[in-house]
C-alpha cells in the first residue's frame, strides 16, 4: 500500500514537472550547457554545478534543482563525446570510455558509438532513479557501514584495477602509474595534521595537486605532441554510420547495461567515490566477463557501453548518501549538497519528515534530466561527430587553446599552467614508453581518499592492521585486492592453468 502510494506521488510530480513550459526550457537548456561542459577539456560537471549554484540562489527550490541536477547529468554524459573523438576524456568519468571508444571513432564507426552510449547513459540514469524512489534507505545503511579501512582499501582498488585494466603490455606499468598518481595526490599538507610534504617550500603545492590540470595536461598535451610530432596526420575519417542506435543492438546488450547500471548504482552509493571510479569498475567487470576479452580497448562496443551506462547510473547513486545521509557520493553531488543548503533543505535523516516528496521530486528530475539528455544527445551528436572532420591543422590548436582556459579556469590560477604543462610533457614520455596514463590521473583523484583514511584509520587502531580482517567488507576488498595482483604472476597463473586442467581431467 505504501508503495502505491509512493508510486502515484512519483507520477503526480512528474507530471507536475513536466507540465510547465519553464521547467522544461531550464531543464534542456542546463542539459545542454552540461554537455558542452562535459565535452570541453577541464568544464567538468562538478564546476557546471559549481557556477550554477550561485545563479539559481533567487529560484525556487523545485527550479533550481531541475537546473542543477540536469547539468550534472549533461555534464556526465558530455565527456564521451571528446573520449571518443578525439581521445581527450572531457571529464575523468569518460576515461575508461575513451578505452574501446576512440579506436571505434579511427574505424569511422564515431557516430554508431555516440548513439549507443547516448542510449546507455540514458536508461543507466533512468535504472539509478528507480534505486533512489525504491530501496534508498537500504543501500544507504550498507554505504553506512564503511569505515576508515574500507575507504582507503576501495580507493586503493580503484587505483590497482585501472592499471591493471589499461597496461598495453606489462600489468606492473599500468600499477606504477597509478603509484605514481598516489605519490602526486600526497603532494601539500595533508588534511589531519596540516604538516607539509613534498611542497619544497614552493606556497602554491601547499593546497595541493588540483585534478583538473593534471587531467587536461595528461590526456590533452601527449595528443597535441603526438599530432605535432606527426605532422598534423590523425587519420582520416570514413564514413560515419547512422547515429540513431540499432533496436536489436540495444536489445542485445541489455543485460550488460543492467550489470552495469548496478555497478554504477552500488559504487555511487559508497560516499566519496564518484563516476570515474564506475566506469573503470565495469569496464573491468565487462572486460572479465566476456567471451573475447582480447577485444577490448580495440573498438569493442560492450566496453564503451559499459563504462558510459555506469558513470551515469552512479549520478542517481550519488543522490542516495547525499539525500539520506547528507554524505555527497560525488564530487558534483558535494556541490549539489551546498546548493540544498543554500535553498534551505538539509539533507539527512531527518529530509523525509521536512520535505516529505523531495526525494521523489529528485528522482522525477532525473528522468526528466535522462529523457532530455537523449534527445540533446541526438540531435547534437551529428554536428559534434563533424569535429573529425575539421582539419587538424585548425582543431589541435582550439584544443591546445581549451586545455589552457580549462586549468587557468579553475580558480583563476596561473600555477595550474605551470602544473598542467609538465605533467602533460611526462605524460607523453611515459606513453611513449608503454605506461598508461589513466591510472596516474585515477591514483590523483583518488589519492587523497585513500591517504587521509588509510592515516585516520591506523590512528584509531593505534597503528594496527587487525580491524582490516576483523570487519567482513574490508575482509572482501582485501581478499580481491590480493587476488587481483596475485593472478597477474606469473607463477600463479601457471599454478591456476594447472589446476584447471587437472579440475578438467578428472571431469572426463
Amino acid at each position: 500500500m505504501i508503495l502505491l502510494e509512493r508510486i502515484g506521488s512519483f507520477f503526480t510530480i512528474l507530471l507536475g514537472l513536466a507540465s510547465e513550459p519553464l521547467n522544461l526550457a531550464i531543464l534542456f537548456g542546463s542539459v545542454v550547457m552540461g554537455i558542452l561542459f562535459g565535452a570541453m577539456p577541464g568544464l567538468t560537471s562538478t564546476l557546471g554545478v559549481a557556477l550554477l549554484t550561485a545563479l539559481t540562489y533567487g529560484m525556487d527550490t523545485s527550479l533550481a534543482m531541475i537546473c542543477l541536477l540536469a547539468i550534472y547529468v549533461g555534464g556526465t554524459y558530455g565527456g564521451s563525446y571528446a573520449a571518443i573523438l578525439i581521445n581527450i576524456p572531457g571529464t575523468a568519468a569518460a576515461a575508461a570510455t575513451a578505452m574501446d571508444g576512440y579506436p571505434l571513432a579511427c574505424k569511422g564507426e564515431g557516430g554508431r558509438a555516440i548513439g549507443l552510449t547516448t542510449t546507455a547513459s540514458a536508461i543507466g540514469t533512468i535504472i539509478s532513479m528507480l534505486f533512489v524512489v525504491s530501496i534508498s534507505p537500504l543501500i544507504s545503511r550498507f554505504a553506512l557501514q564503511f569505515t576508515s579501512f574500507e575507504f582507503f582499501l576501495l580507493a586503493f582498488f580503484g587505483i590497482l584495477i585501472s592499471g591493471t585494466l589499461t597496461s598495453p603490455d606489462l600489468v606492473i606499468k599500468g600499477w606504477i602509474a597509478g603509484l605514481l598518481g598516489l605519490f602526486l595526490a600526497c603532494i601539500g599538507r595533508d588534511l589531519l595534521q596540516f604538516y607539509p610534504r613534498f611542497t619544497y617550500g614552493i606556497p602554491d603545492l601547499e593546497s595541493g595537486i588540483e585534478v583538473v590540470p593534471v587531467l587536461i595536461g595528461a590526456f590533452g598535451i601527449p595528443q597535441i605532441i603526438g599530432v605535432i610530432k606527426d605532422r598534423f596526420q590523425i587519420g582520416k575519417t570514413q564514413k560515419l554510420q547512422r547515429i540513431l542506435p540499432e533496436i536489436g543492438t540495444v536489445l542485445k546488450n541489455i543485460p550488460a547495461i543492467i550489470r552495469s547500471a548496478l555497478t554504477g548504482v552500488g559504487i555511487g552509493a559508497v560516499p566519496g567515490i564518484g563516476e570515474d571510479i564506475a566506469g573503470w569498475v565495469s569496464y573491468g567487470t565487462a572486460k572479465n566477463t566476456s567471451k573475447h576479452p582480447e577485444t577490448f580497448g580495440k573498438g569493442e562496443i560492450q566496453g564503451v557501453i559499459a563504462s558510459e551506462t555506469a558513470n551515469n547510473a552512479c549520478v542517481g547513486g550519488a543522490m542516495i548518501p547525499l539525500l539520506n545521509l547528507g554524505i555527497p557520493g560525488s564530487p558534483p553531488a558535494a556541490m549539489l549538497l551546498g546548493a540544498l543548503m543554500l535553498h534551505g533543505v538539509t539533507p539527512g535523516p531527518m529530509i523525509t519528515f521536512e520535505h516529505p516528496n523531495f526525494i521523489l521530486e529528485v528522482a522525477a528530475i532525473l528522468l526528466l534530466a535522462s529523457m532530455a539528455m537523449w534527445v540533446a544527445g541526438m540531435l547534437l551528436a551529428k554536428q559534434v561527430v563533424k569535429v573529425l572532420r575539421i582539419p587538424t591543422q585548425v582543431f589541435m590548436p582550439v584544443i591546445a587553446m581549451l586545455c589552457v582556459i580549462g586549468s587557468y579556469s579553475l580558480g583563476l590560477n596561473i600555477f595550474n599552467l605551470y602544473l598542467m604543462l609538465p605533467v602533460g610533457i611526462i605524460c607523453y614520455f611515459l606513453t611513449t614508453m608503454g605506461y598508461p596514463i589513466a591510472p596516474l590521473v585515477i591514483g590523483v583523484i583518488l589519492g587523497p581518499m585513500a591517504d587521509e583514511n588509510l592515516r585516520r584509520a591506523l590512528m584509531v587502531s593505534e597503528g594496527s592492521f587487525l580491524p582490516v580482517f576483523q570487519r567482513p567488507v574490508s575482509l572482501i576488498l582485501f581478499l580481491i585486492i590480493v587476488w587481483t595482483i596475485a593472478s597477474q604472476l606469473p607463477w600463479f597463473k601457471r599454478k591456476l592453468s594447472a589446476i584447471k586442467k587437472a579440475v578438467f581431467k578428472q571431469s572426463l
